[in-house]
């Protein structure tokens, strides 16, 4: 399978299905010098493990994560990082009948066209369960975007078509909600419909917001290597997404220059922008303001009400799925956005190191 690797100096390389032995990512490019430890990169995942409140899947597993190279006293030697964390819980008589037919939403179909077999064990390869690396490998990001003050912070702007006020937003209430919204009376809104769905049987989607701050203007290239297009690119790898926009994003089609033009303006000897519709990027390059960006996240496929599909003979059968599913991914998905979009900036940031001159001759002069 080809696609396993993100990035082209800080990389990450994930592997692993859902009811394998285990999950890992091995992360090369990391520094030297880095403090970091098993409990910095737990804290990470275990946003995303499942099992934390009663809108996840009711799969128990600690998700508890082993550096197995990369570190010695601490800090990192500039080798590769390999992580793992093991499966413990695996349920795969759960999934045996899917093996003869496809689920709606799912990609059983596509990788049997692609491939002619595929491991129907709680999606293989294509589960969400793949995340884990990505968060752990997001994580190492993370702490270097920190030595160099740029924060990474994402939650969940909308959850089934309950959008957040920003006038009653704050991020200290993130984590005391159970769904990640900032606005705790969105939040408690959104679960009432959240109960509602459950005991219908069914699932809901929403919105991640990610914004990423502290950023210098400069960092991105001009043509195909923008820093949007590759966020864009980061975050609509991961399997649940189906949209992303940046700034004002589809917005901007129903304004007009006079209204979505930034200005430009000077504030004590530093440029900044009165308003921030281009999302803290111009011509695929950090301007200083805030990386703003939404991905769209598509309800759970797998739902316990009867479905229509299309069995491997070819018949045309219905479906009640079985298993432990999420009534909503979102919450979850979390912290797997603000992984993707701390990667790719910092491989970014690390590119951008080339472009002048007098900057390598700066850090090269001794």
């Amino acid at each position: 399978m080809a696609g396993s690797t993100f990035g082209k100096i800080f990389q990450m390389t994930t592997w692993g299905e859902s009811h394998g032995q285990g999950i890992g990512v091995v992360v090369d490019g990391c520094p030297a010098g880095l403090e970091l430890n098993e409990e910095k990169i737990q804290k990470y995942l275990n946003r995303r493990k499942p099992g934390q409140t009663r809108y996840s899947t009711p799969r128990k597993e600690d998700d508890l994560v082993e550096i197995q190279s990369g570190i010695f006293e601490g800090k990192t030697t500039g080798t590769p990082i390999s992580m793992v964390v093991y499966n413990k819980t695996q349920r795969s008589k759960d999934y045996s009948e899917i093996a003869g037919y496809y689920r709606p939403g799912h990609a059983d179909y596509t990788f049997d066209e692609k491939y002619g077999f595929r491991d129907y064990r709680g999606g293989g390869r294509s589960s969400g369960r793949e995340t884990i690396g990505r968060v752990a490998a997001g994580a190492v990001a993370i702490e270097i975007l920190k030595e160099f003050g740029i924060e990474v912070y994402a939650y969940s702007r909308a959850i089934a078509g309950v959008e957040i006020d920003d006038t009653k937003a704050s991020r200290e209430n993130i984590m005391k909600s159970p769904l990640y919204m900032p606005d705790l009376e969105a939040s408690d809104r959104a679960e009432e419909i959240l109960e509602k769905k459950m005991l219908e049987k069914d699932s809901a989607g929403g919105i991640i917001e990610c914004v990423i701050s502290g950023m210098p203007a400069g960092v991105g290239e001009p043509v195909f290597e923008k820093l949007d297009a590759n966020l864009a690119k980061a975050v609509m790898s991961i399997g649940a997404v189906k949209g992303v926009e940046i700034g004002a994003g589809f917005g901007v089609a129903d304004s007009f220059g006079s209204q979505n033009n930034d200005a430009f303006v000077m504030n004590d000897g530093v440029m900044s922008k009165k308003t921030n519709n281009a999302g803290g990027i111009l011509g695929g390059i950090s301007d200083g303001s805030d990386i703003v960006l939404r991905a769209a996240i598509k309800p759970t496929p797998s739902i316990a009400q009867t479905q229509r599909t299309v069995n491997r003979e070819g018949e045309n059968i219905e479906i009640e799925i079985k298993g432990r599913h999420d009534p909503i991914i979102v919450p979850r998905a979390v912290v797997v956005v603000e992984a993707m979009a701390a990667a790719t900036v910092l491989d970014m940031l690390m590119l951008s190191m080339t472009s002048r001159i007098d900057l390598m001759k700066k850090f090269f002069d001794k």
